[in-house]
């Protein structure tokens, strides 16, 4: 299986609560780390018991995977019911054919103010 189809796999698992599926397509020793909250998760079951514990209300759209070689980025947009919309760029290594190393960005679109002085230089989305 491609990288790519790897990482699809991985979100389509994720989304259909499918933990088993997440689960095969890790490495035992999975390091994935979030920079954006000082966190890392070390190992296939934590990651997996993370994600199976994130409270319901969450549905995934993937907005796109590229690939080079082992290294496969994603970035997903994540809706939740009562906390909002989320988006995560995640940098993924796969070696053969699990998933070892991720580095994932997650983010609140808007959730950032534009410091004023960019104001002339840029367009709101």
């Amino acid at each position: 299986m491609e990288p790519s189809e790897i990482v699809r796999k991985l979100w389509d698992a994720t989304q259909a609560r499918n933990w088993a599926g997440v689960g095969e397509l890790l490495a035992d020793d999975l390091v994935v780390e979030w920079p954006v909250t000082g966190e890392r998760i070390v190992g296939r079951e934590n990651y997996v018991s993370v994600n199976a514990e994130y409270p319901e209300g969450w549905s995934i759209r993937v907005l796109r995977i590229v690939a080079d070689g082992e290294e496969v980025v994603s970035e997903v947009e994540v809706p939740h019911e009562s906390m909002g919309l989320f988006r995560v760029a995640s940098f993924w290594t796969i070696r053969g054919g699990k998933i070892v190393r991720g580095r994932e960005y997650w983010t609140e679109p808007g959730s950032e103010t534009s410091p004023e002085w960019r104001a002339p230089y840029v367009q709101r989305v």
